[in-house]
């Protein structure tokens, strides 16, 4: 029996140290990358895990477990000099009072346990969860003096030039004492949220999750100019100090708000368990109303005097507990499934919904994927369908109702028969085909298919291709109906009065178009490449192809066996290569952009630097970019590996030398570094290797 005991005792040691190790990752890939890999249940379930575990085994006790301390947003490699403007880290400071986390709850039973355990007749404050970014704002004599993050509870990082951003935040204040601190919520609104990740998804960067990772991510960017322009708000919920004003904490709050602070009007005094219940009942449901995100409650002993005889525990107060809303998940019916064509020919099919509000959006589409995806799930017009977003940026479709359920007995439109995909493309009517190895269906009808041919001009005057300002997806798509634009070629043939003519445009519209294509006709011959959008050659591709052919001439000559040789140049980009430019209306459009005048070979300059990096310090490496960058854009830390000889590559593998990493690096990415051990790169390390 005692051996039996000894090997519990060993399984539940190994478990400990496994626990913490895995909490400790989530709490650098939340609080550090933006990047959670764990949901907040999951999280806190596996933190009750160890609690429970250690106080099994006190012999394990240990000062760094993640039981003992809070999780941390300082960046280890960053270098705390400086202040926070362009081009320098952020000053460390010591928070004058902890800053700690709030213990978690997921039921109202958990609730009623944590008020037993409240002296009698206690006030309880409610207040709403804000997911945001925690702050400390440090007023002195009546001035803002400094604004820092919670760091890891002890000292934090001073993003104080980035706070004066958001307008709401008072500067100066009139009242109060001389030293006190207010706590509050950094928060992206979401509007911006999605305004910006509308931006990101243009310039091909990787989206944010949800808004408080793009809240995270945008107070600890270097630029100012970028942080005011992405539209920060605050809210503030706890004032710290010494001789405040008042002896609860909803008077405290209500003086701050007096003061200027910006407090939220959501705020309320509840003396019993059913008056909390009714308050997380409204708000649970009124707060997808609210334009920015909430995951919970937040409940706090009012009586200043009752929280300090609580006191805290050695990461949590004991007087405050936070209460978190389940994942969102709405039922809905499925009205009808309609099909998008892109760019390239490729037929999305889209779940059109009766709307429903996730997240603080309505959400009315959702997409199906291919038809693998609708088979799989069984998926018909009219059933009800399981619609989720949480955390995430798209709203996606995660199981269908039964149909015997009395809701959706009757509402299949087509009892009894599967889903069937179309044939013909929806928009031409040309027949799809499927290559073989493929999920997806296309219409190869790449010259007369409308919305082909839009996106094609779409995708020419993209930024990271001919870069036309004006030229959008609405005033392409007026053009195109109007039989101004038929395809890329007809951009130069465009004139002012063809442009000022249209409904809400004007000759000053019409000269800002002009000037921009007239402009493009200086964009380099790589990124001409790129922007005949041939199916397959991306930006990194367009690059090493113009390498090797630095003319258009050079590449219309090239062999399938030449350009298979070119690295990361495949049989099936030969392929595409080779069929583009035997296609003779692509011939004609060619021959048409060249008499416009497009640099279609390289400069003398390109030409000149070919072979000549500015160093070798990167000389046979082959690196991968993943994330987002404070200091330069990835397109020009892309220029910079190939200026000292290295190679991007856009997958990692086993030849990959490293990964340079930003925030909110891909999870695929990290997960195969990880497997292969490749080791990740900072920012300012690879900077530094360069320097």
């Amino acid at each position: 029996m005692m051996d039996l005991f000894s090997d519990i005792d060993a399984e539940e040691r190994q478990e400990i140290v496994s626990l913490r190790k895995e909490l400790e990752e989530a709490n650098y890939k939340y609080y550090v990358l933006n990047m959670p890999t764990l949901s907040d249940r999951e999280f806190d379930e596996k933190m009750r895990r160890l609690q429970d575990l250690e106080k099994a085994h006190p012999e394990m006790e240990d000062k760094n477990s993640p039981t003992q301390h809070v999780g941390s947003d300082l960046r280890p490699n960053a270098q705390n000099n400086g202040t926070g403007g362009k081009g320098k880290a952020f000053e460390t400071v010591i928070h004058r009072y902890p800053m700690l986390s709030l213990a978690n709850s997921y039921s109202l039973d958990e609730i009623q346990d944590w008020l037993r355990k409240l002296p009698q007749n206690v006030e309880i404050v409610c207040e709403l969860k804000f997911d945001g970014l925690s702050i400390s704002l440090w007023y002195d004599e009546g001035r803002l003096t400094k604004a820092v993050t919670r760091g890891d509870g002890q000292k934090g990082d001073n993003v104080i030039n980035n706070i004066r951003t958001i307008p709401t935040i008072p500067q100066t204040i009139d009242h109060g004492p001389a030293h006190f601190e207010m706590r509050g919520e950094v928060l992206l609104p979401w509007s911006n949220f999605e305004r910006l990740n509308k931006e990101r998804e243009e310039q091909e960067e990787p989206l944010f999750a949800n808004p408080r990772n793009a809240a995270s991510g945008t107070l600890k960017l270097l630029d100012t100019d970028e942080v005011k322009r992405r539209g920060l708000t605050c809210f503030l919920y706890y004032m710290l100090g010494e001789d405040l004003p008042g002896d609860t904490h909803f008077d405290r709050l209500q003086t701050a708000k007096a003061w200027g602070f910006p407090i939220s009007d959501a705020v309320k005094v509840c003396h019993t368990l059913d008056e909390v219940n009714d308050y997380i009942r409204y708000w649970d449901t009124e707060r997808k109303n609210l334009p920015v995100a909430t995951d919970g409650i937040v409940l706090k002993v009012n009586n200043l005097e009752q929280q300090q005889q609580l006191g805290y525990t050695a990461k949590t107060p004991r007087w405050a507990i936070a209460y978190k809303f389940p994942a969102e998940k709405q039922l809905t019916r499925l009205k009808q499934i309609t099909y998008q064509v892109g760019r390239t020919g490729v037929i999305t099919p889209v779940a059109n919904l009766e709307p429903i509000q996730l997240s603080g959006t309505i959400v009315q589409r959702a997409t199906l994927h291919n038809e693998d995806f609708i088979r799989s799930l069984d998926i018909r017009p009219g059933d009800y369908v399981w619609v989720e977003k949480g955390g995430e940026i798209i709203p996606k479709i995660v199981g269908r109702a039964d149909r015997n359920d009395e809701m959706s007995a009757t509402s299949s439109l087509n009892d009894g028969m599967m889903y069937s995909f179309p044939d013909v493309c929806p928009e031409c009517g040309t027949p799809l085909i499927r290559v073989e190895g493929e999920a997806a269906w296309r219409c190869p009808n790449e010259t007369g298919c409308p919305p082909q041919i839009k996106g094609k001009i779409e995708h020419f005057v993209s930024r990271k291709a001919m870069n036309i300002d004006g030229l959008g997806e609405e005033t392409i798509d007026l053009l195109y109906r109007q039989g101004l634009l038929h395809n890329i070629a007809d951009i130069y043939d465009l004139k002012a009065s063809d442009i000022a003519s249209q409904e809400r445009f004007g000759d000053k519209s019409a000269d800002n178009i002009l000037a921009g294509i007239e402009a493009s006709k200086q964009v380099p011959w790589a990124r001409v490449l790129f922007a005949l959008g041939i199916r397959m050659v991306g930006e990194t591709t367009a690059k090493k192809i113009t390498k090797r052919y630095p003319s258009i001439e050079a590449l219309r000559s090239a062999t399938k066996d030449e350009l298979t040789a070119i690295e990361d140049v495949g049989t099936q980009i030969t392929e595409n290569i080779v069929a583009y430019f035997a296609n003779e209306q692509n011939q004609r459009i060619i021959a048409r952009l060249q008499q416009a005048g497009l640099q279609f070979e390289l400069s003398e300059e390109e030409r000149s630097t070919l072979d000549a990096p500015l160093s070798t310090k990167l000389q046979g490496q082959s690196i991968v970019i993943s994330g987002t960058f404070e200091q330069h854009s990835r397109d020009e830390y892309k220029a910079m590996i190939e200026a000292h000889g290295g190679k991007n590559v856009g997958s990692v593998s086993k030849k990959t030398s490293f990964i340079l990493a930003g925030d909110n690096m891909g999870p695929e990415k990290r997960k195969k570094a990880e497997e292969l051990g490749i080791p990740l790169v900072t920012e300012n390390a690879f900077l530094q290797m360069l320097s």
